[in-house]
């Protein structure tokens, strides 16, 4: 079946978002990644801030962790499990999208709340860390942190978010129709190779 809909997982600093923006635009569809934010504070009533954070520690929430994360948070924080609410206000919103139109979405589980269409390509951005430490310190600066600790910090994140709403590893080959280092093809052939793959 022709796809329709591509699903692109990335490690913290592989390219991922800038090979999203790039390929839509080729493709001449659109691409989801922050505007999915403001339609789940749209139907929660979450403020943006509040959904990104809780998103981040979700499979934390009744752990130290989340506790730790929340305590400190400018947000009011609602008595039920903020997390659940808004994952499933994020499915809602990704399956509606894909049916709506031809589109990338960036992240957020949307590889396996979309497994079940035959008109999806997933596909998982990796790199190696040198890369990866690169690409970050040039967008996003130096903040004091260590870098390795800025990488394997929001990798674990996203790991235990994937895992604990999936039950799935993330970034498990057996997910994706296709894993890319950006490291060693680099961001244009990633773009190719994922746009053949998608027009053929």
């Amino acid at each position: 079946m022709r796809k329709k809909v591509i699903t692109i997982s990335r490690q913290f600093g592989s390219g991922g978002h800038s090979i999203v923006k790039s390929l839509a635009e080729q493709l001449d569809i659109s691409y989801y990644d922050k505007e999915i934010l403001d339609r789940i504070a749209s139907e929660t009533g979450f403020a943006p801030g509040f959904i990104e954070k809780a998103s981040e520690y979700a499979a934390a929430n009744n752990s130290l962790l989340w506790n730790l994360a929340m305590k400190h948070s400018p947000f009011h924080v609602p008595e039920d499990n903020p997390a659940d609410v808004i994952y499933f206000a994020q499915a809602k919103i990704i399956k509606e999208l894909a049916q709506k139109e031809p589109c990338v979405i960036i992240g957020r589980c949307s590889d396996y709340i979309l497994r079940d269409r035959e008109d999806c390509l997933h596909i998982f951005i990796c790199a190696d860390k040198h890369s990866r430490a690169k690409r970050i310190l040039e967008q996003y600066g130096d903040n004091g942190k260590p870098i390795e600790k800025r990488i394997d910090d929001k990798d674990t994140r996203r790991k235990i978010y994937y895992s604990h709403y999936t039950d799935r590893v993330w970034g498990a080959p057996v997910n994706y129709h296709a894993t890319l280092n950006s490291g060693e093809l680099g961001e244009d052939a990633c773009i190719q190779i994922i746009r053949k793959i998608y027009l053929d």
